[in-house]
């Protein structure tokens, strides 16, 4: 190549405008997580009780998830389940079948192994807020949500041996309450502008109005029917799987 043609070729290369590249190990993600989002949660968390729930069982575990549809000016609108578990009851549904030193004779005449362990779920709508900070979808998260609680004490005997908690017989033990039931949740909300790291925490505060379902209650021998205000306080936990409502943002090298 002669030195005229390697000077038009250097001009030629001077036309076109330059463009900064990036090696991959630099790339850079614009941030796709604007606009509107189908999310996916699922959460747990650690409850304390209030109110009558205090008097029937201590500190509860609950598990559970829900569908949201947030909106491009971040509001939420959900709807939510959680199951309720603990081994902290503090009622006794079988008194009237214990021994004066407090044990059950099971049908093969010997001690039986019984056990108590609290029960429950809530289910319902919800709707709430996200007010960003420093960050397009990171800030304070604020729900507030309304229902259905339902919970009862699971009356468990390990040897199937005592014939009186057995089938529909537990009816008259396990004191199952349910009302509607009211929601609220304040804590920190994060979606990741890569899509790639989503969850929340924050406190976990409900009030149930509750009455018993049963009909009869063997240990009291009489229904159960004076009103309760079941309140639960505590933290939770989530992961957040988003679903956004346009294509991704282009990653440029």
């Amino acid at each position: 190549m002669t030195l005229r043609n390697l000077f038009y070729f250097f001009c030629l290369l001077s036309a076109i405008p330059a463009q900064a590249q990036k090696f991959p190990e630099h790339r850079e993600k614009v941030a796709n997580n604007d606009g509107p989002a189908l999310l996916v949660n699922l959460s747990g968390g650690m409850q304390l009780p209030g109110g009558d729930m205090a008097d029937r069982f201590g500190a509860t575990g609950s598990f559970g998830g829900g569908v949201e549809w947030v909106t491009a000016n971040n509001f939420f609108f959900g709807v939510d389940g959680q199951y309720m578990f603990g081994a902290d009851v503090r009622e006794d549904p079988v008194a009237i079948l214990r021994t004066p030193e407090g044990d059950i004779i099971g049908n093969n005449q010997l001690l039986a192994d019984l056990s108590l362990r609290a029960r429950g779920f809530s289910i319902g709508g919800s709707i709430g807020k996200l007010f960003p900070v420093g960050g397009r979808r990171s800030g304070i998260r604020i729900t507030l949500g309304a229902g259905m609680l339902r919970h009862w004490i699971r009356v468990q005997d390990e040897a199937n041996t005592i014939v009186q908690v057995t089938g529909d017989y537990e009816k008259g033990y396990d004191r199952l309450t349910g009302g509607l039931a009211l929601s609220q949740f304040i804590g920190w909300q994060h979606l990741g502008p890569d899509r790639r790291s989503n969850w929340f925490i924050g406190l976990d505060l409900s009030q149930g109005f509750t009455n018993t379902l049963r009909s009869w209650d063997v240990s009291e021998m009489r229904k159960l029917d004076q009103s309760r205000t079941d309140l639960r306080f505590g933290i939770r936990l989530g992961w957040t799987l988003p679903f956004y409502q346009k294509p991704a943002n282009q990653i440029y090298y």
